[in-house]
């Protein structure tokens, strides 16, 4: 995974690990044991100083984000589960993920490899970009955002928005794991993160891990 200068600038890195030969199954019960450690973790009025969720709203800030309209995804999923909501069920694989960014909250990026066109980049958007979030419409970048790209354009708007292109279907086999890390958030926490996300997949829906790293190395 090749890393931009402008990226490093940034401060930005990401944990990522290749799993192959999953079996993504639409039930899972790993929300339910995250959500009995979530609020053994957290509390809604701690989460506003917890260093790490602070670290990723500051980031959010610096690229033009408003933290307190759009959460980091890990800290979302956190005061969902704190207000006694329901987290969505996706499928083995991405409940696996949500899981451990809500226990960790650092974002974690789920990606089904045999999408993937040629080399991952985490650079800066090129202007007029196509980025086709999950569940939502196409929108062209205005250029200068944060993103994890192959050869045919952005898969992760940096560091909260999955592609269409790219997400985890159930005919999926071998998949991407992605943990964002941002300035203020320790590397062995990211890392960290992603070894959770592993876990929980292979533990759900099997696997074999491949490969793992951090980008840019330090």
């Amino acid at each position: 995974m090749e890393v931009s200068d402008e990226a490093r600038a940034l401060g930005i890195f990401v944990a990522h690990g290749t799993l192959r030969g999953v079996k993504v199954s639409r039930e899972s019960d790993v929300l339910e044991s995250a959500a009995d450690e979530v609020r053994r973790l957290y509390s809604l009025e701690g989460l506003r100083d917890h260093p790490v969720a602070r670290a990723y709203r500051d980031f959010y800030w610096r690229i033009g984000i408003d933290p307190t309209k759009v959460r980091p995804s890990g800290e979302a999923l956190v005061r969902r589960i704190l207000r006694g909501e329901e987290l969505p069920r996706i499928n083995s694989v991405v409940d696996s993920g949500n899981a451990a960014s809500a226990i960790t909250l650092v974002p974690i990026g789920l990606y089904d490899m045999g999408r993937i066109a040629g080399r991952l980049e985490l650079r800066l958007a090129r202007p007029g970009e196509v980025f086709h979030p999950i569940g939502g419409g196409e929108r062209r970048l205005r250029g200068g955002e944060p993103v994890l790209a192959d050869e045919n354009g952005p898969i992760f708007l940096y560091p909260h928005r999955d592609c269409e292109r790219t997400k985890i279907r159930e005919e999926t086999r071998d998949v991407l794991v992605v943990a964002a890390g941002v300035p203020g958030v320790e590397r062995a926490h990211v890392r960290r993160a992603l070894m959770m996300a592993l876990d929980l997949i292979k533990r759900s829906s099997g696997g074999e891990l491949v490969h793992s790293g951090i980008a840019p190395g330090s």
